[in-house]
């Protein structure tokens, strides 16, 4: 895995051994930044569920001026720490060891531009986040959410808190769901 673009362009990222995490494949990730592109300069950028950090760090890269990098797994708290440092990132980075809920509702102080979640596949915690996220009033007014899932995860609640998928990409494995309010 590396960074595809930007800054810190080429740059080889460390990911967790194992399979706990799951990190965005270079081609679904290039698709995410083409849909991003006119929305990351001097953004705020949640990266929810982080994994090794890839997504925010593609965003700092990019230009974004600020990411939140939630996790609760140790060894994956690590590598995103190694990986801000080989990128000199870490400025502009605030790594949360935490559970995504206790970080949302009081470790992340600003309202974000772009809030990125890649949670476990098969937890479908989209259905309690994205509702926490609006009740802890984490979204700027045109901001976006963007949820990596899998082929069943199911929005409908989305109509009862105001928000509309306005996008949606599908690759083999997964999906990445645009959301925005209405």
């Amino acid at each position: 895995m590396r960074v595809i673009a930007g800054t810190a362009r080429s740059i080889p990222l460390k990911t967790p051994k194992g399979d706990k995490t799951r990190p965005t494949i270079d081609k679904h990730k290039e698709t995410l930044f083409n849909c991003l592109s006119d929305r990351l300069y001097d953004c705020i950028f949640v990266d929810l569920f982080s994994g090794s950090g890839g997504i925010g760090i593609e965003a700092l890269s990019r230009g974004a001026r600020k990411a939140y990098f939630v996790e609760n797994d140790k060894e994956a708290l690590g590598c995103i720490k190694d990986n801000l440092a080989k990128t000199r990132l870490e400025e502009k980075s605030t790594v949360i060891s935490s559970d995504v809920k206790v970080a949302l509702s009081s470790r992340i102080g600003e309202k974000a531009d772009i809030i990125f979640m890649d949670p476990p596949f098969a937890a479908h915690a989209e259905c309690e986040i994205i509702p926490l996220i609006m009740k802890e009033n984490k979204l700027n007014e045109d901001g976006m959410i963007v949820a990596e899932c899998d082929f069943s995860a199911d929005f409908t609640f989305l109509e009862n808190l105001g928000l509309q998928i306005f996008k949606e990409k599908t690759y083999k494995s997964c999906k990445h769901v645009f959301i925005k309010k209405k």
